[in-house]
């Protein structure tokens, strides 16, 4: 179970590291192939498609910074469950100004052939300094 955990939030790291390097190899290998991901104001279904509106998201920003704080999982067998707090610094491409978001990633998560992967992800903005 130790194991299980120290996975899950290796995947969590691995996550925001690859939207902090735009790394998308990485970003997309943190997605089950029937993952879904939601956003405000849109959810996208299948791995094709999160990695699709990620790389459409990516390409509007010049500068980003995700930086995960606490979380919490229950881990049942081959399936869990965890919520994540996260802050983000961003600034759109032509913008002179940062934005900065403060929210939740509430999670879903399945094992694949050994790994932890993402099912489902919801993010819920929960501060932003966006006017």
């Amino acid at each position: 179970m130790v194991e299980d955990e120290l996975a899950i939030r290796h995947l969590v790291a691995a996550y925001a590291d690859g939207v902090n390097r735009r790394d998308q190899e990485l970003w997309a290998s943190t997605w089950s192939e029937s993952s879904s991901w939601t956003l405000p104001g849109t959810t996208v279904e299948g791995k094709e498609a999160v990695v699709g509106l990620w790389v459409a998201a990516m390409g509007g920003l010049e500068f980003v910074v995700q930086l995960v704080h606490q979380g919490t999982l229950e881990i049942n067998g081959d399936k869990a469950t965890g919520r994540w707090y996260l802050t983000e610094h961003l600034r759109a491409q032509g913008a002179s100004d940062t934005r900065t978001s403060v929210g939740t990633y509430k999670d879903e998560y399945v094992r694949e052939n050994g790994s932890w992967l993402f099912a489902n992800r919801v993010y819920e903005v929960l501060y932003s300094d966006e006017g």
